[in-house]
């Protein structure tokens, strides 16, 4: 099928768009019930059948999609009733991903609070790949791209972006790592220990790295992240780079923001660095690559992200 020849997550995620777009239907949030009844009729689900989302009736999942063994053309999405709105949302979509991507090679996809708005780097490609789809298809990077440019990145924003695409805060934050042009870093701790870091672009190029405390990693000492008496700062504090980043020189600073999930346990860091030339360096990794406009590029190096 032409459609589909070298597709990936980007590719189908902006066909889809594109396909909205022409009809006069892209719209924020992006109508997931829209694409879920289009899809049939696309090179990407023609002659098969999506039903309406279900409740997950079983333990242990986020989000399923599973093909009715009575009836091959007939699959059913099945999501977490327990989830927030803006989480069903990305299950769906992920979802959706492994129905246009991956429902060839299996017919059943079972995925768990890891596979499902995760990105970690130990889960399997077509997880990392059903994430892709599902947040290029949530987050279009033209439309964010306008949204921030020019503007002062903190949770404020963030969080006004969120509500408008439909997303989490962290979903939103990983994407903005994707599209800014400041050198910035997210960091997501869990139960006080690091889960993962997500460098912007213009953070790898300049080889921004964490202070190292061990392994498992936990919050450093003078930050915002190590001092449980601060729950929120959303506008940000001012401080020298290096309490966070040995490899900053001395006179350069970075602004820290803090948002603590309910109970505190988990913790989102974000860090906006000052700007800084760009230091010469092996190939290590984490060297720039040429960008295609897609919001896993990083994922695909093996590195990273929950969202």
């Amino acid at each position: 099928m032409s459609a589909t020849d070298d597709l990936n997550a980007f590719k189908a995620a902006t066909r889809i768009l594109a396909w909205l777009n022409a009809t006069g239907r892209l719209t924020l949030p992006i109508d997931l019930d829209l694409v879920r009844q289009m899809l049939p009729e696309t090179p990407f689900g023609r002659g098969s059948v999506i039903k309406e989302p279900a409740d997950l009736t079983w333990n242990a999942s986020e989000g399923a999609l599973v093909r009715n063994p009575d009836n091959e053309c007939e699959w059913g999405i099945f999501v977490n009733p327990k989830a927030r709105p803006e989480r069903r949302r990305f299950t769906i979509a992920h979802e959706l991903g492994h129905f246009i991507l991956h429902r060839a090679s299996q017919t059943r996809f079972q995925c768990d609070k890891e596979s499902v708005y995760s990105g970690i780097e130990s889960l399997k490609q077509i997880e990392r790949e059903a994430d892709d789809f599902a947040g290029n298809l949530l987050m279009p990077g033209d439309l964010l791209r306008n949204r921030i440019a020019g503007k002062r990145i903190d949770f404020h924003l963030i969080g006004e972006l969120a509500r408008e695409f439909g997303v989490s805060l962290e979903s939103m934050s990983i994407r903005i790592m994707k599209y800014t042009e400041q050198r910035a870093m997210l960091v997501y701790w869990d139960h006080g220990f690091l889960k993962y870091q997500w460098p912007s672009s213009e953070a790898r190029k300049s080889r921004v790295r964490l202070h190292k405390t061990g392994d498992p990693q936990e919050p450093l000492i003078g930050t915002l992240a190590a001092d449980d008496s601060v729950e929120q700062e959303w506008d940000g504090v001012d401080m020298p780079a290096r309490v966070w980043c040995a490899s900053e020189a001395e006179d350069i600073t970075l602004r820290e923001l803090k948002h603590s999930y309910p109970g505190g346990n988990r913790v989102l860091s974000l860090l906006m660095l000052e700007s800084a030339p760009p230091r010469q360096y092996a190939r290590s990794g984490w060297e720039d690559e040429a960008s295609r406009d897609t919001f896993d590029r990083f994922v695909d190096s093996g590195q990273f992200p929950v969202r």
